[in-house]
């Protein structure tokens, strides 16, 4: 009796058994029909590849007579969702720091860790960070994600906008303009 309960109870452990798969980051991989991270790297190098070589930007960047800096502000999440705006936003981060097209200035929370770093510096002699050496940002891209979601029977139908501005810091004049969608088909 002993070996007979051993025994299904290894069968109903390999039954359980989790198998996991390494695979390629860049793979699209749909499991919910959700927003996941091929949607956000997607959106995220598509809008700053269109922001960057737009007419408007270049013209931008031509009366500026040097690379503009770009400080990436809040993007925010009016879906039904739980996206990590911050995971998307440093997408879009990353995208414009390896544009080499402008130049990318650090968000109000880094920047305050560098200023008490650079206050903190002040104590030793010699090799502390001077201030009054900050760029500041001549443009800052922000923006909205919102979603529109279609449901009959066992089929459901997603269509994700993200809109992103990017506004002149010093005139509020807008320079740039972008949507991007993403329309998702998901049956039950």
């Amino acid at each position: 009796m002993k070996t007979v309960n051993l025994v299904i109870a290894l069968i109903l452990c390999q039954a359980c058994a989790r198998s996991v798969t390494r695979v390629n980051p860049d793979q699209q991989i749909d499991l919910s029909g959700r927003w996941n991270d091929s949607d956000s790297r997607m959106v995220a190098n598509t809008m700053v590849t269109d922001l960057l070589t737009s007419d408007k930007f270049k013209e931008y960047s031509k009366a500026l007579n040097k690379k503009p800096a770009i400080i990436v502000g809040l993007i925010r999440n009016k879906t039904s969702e739980h996206i990590d705006a911050d995971n998307y936003i440093k997408k879009i981060e990353l995208a414009i720091y390896n544009s080499n097209i402008a130049d990318l200035v650090e968000s109000d929370g880094f920047r305050d860790k560098l200023r008490q770093e650079r206050a903190d510096q002040q104590d030793f002699s010699g090799s502390a960070a001077q201030w009054g050496k900050e760029t500041g940002a001549n443009l800052m891209l922000f923006g909205e994600m919102t979603s529109e979601t279609d449901v009959y029977n066992k089929k459901r139908v997603v269509n994700y906008v993200t809109t992103l501005f990017l506004t002149d810091m010093e005139t509020n004049k807008r320079v740039w303009y972008g949507q991007k969608e993403i329309k998702k088909f998901i049956k039950d």
